[in-house]
């Protein structure tokens, strides 16, 4: 079985990365709205997986109003996956073992 990723276990993060897998990148404000977080949480999220290289943050501008953008990293995109696949491991134990009893 392999490892669940600490880095996931917030909230916060998991809905960032779970999110981001199903595009190749998103505003910040539309991540907040559709992943039901605010600002803050979504800042911290992401500083922490950026930091962790799971996430690529770009800031720029539309016209005149300043933009930030995030996007999954190959890295990122790895980790959550094998994250995913311990879950279902982990998951499998669990219907084994109360198939057994």
């Amino acid at each position: 079985m392999g490892e669940l990723n600490e880095l996931f276990a917030s909230l916060p993060r998991l809905k960032l990365v779970a999110f981001l897998d199903g595009c190749s990148e998103a505003e910040f404000l539309v991540v907040t709205e559709l992943c039901e977080l605010n600002k803050s949480a979504l800042s911290k999220a992401a500083a922490v997986l950026e930091a962790a290289g799971y996430v690529y943050v770009t800031k720029g501008y539309v016209g005149r109003k300043p933009k930030t953008w995030l996007a999954l990293t190959r890295k990122g995109r790895t980790a959550y996956h094998a994250h995913l696949d311990a879950l279902a491991a982990l998951t499998r134990k669990g219907t084994e073992t109360t198939s057994e009893s």
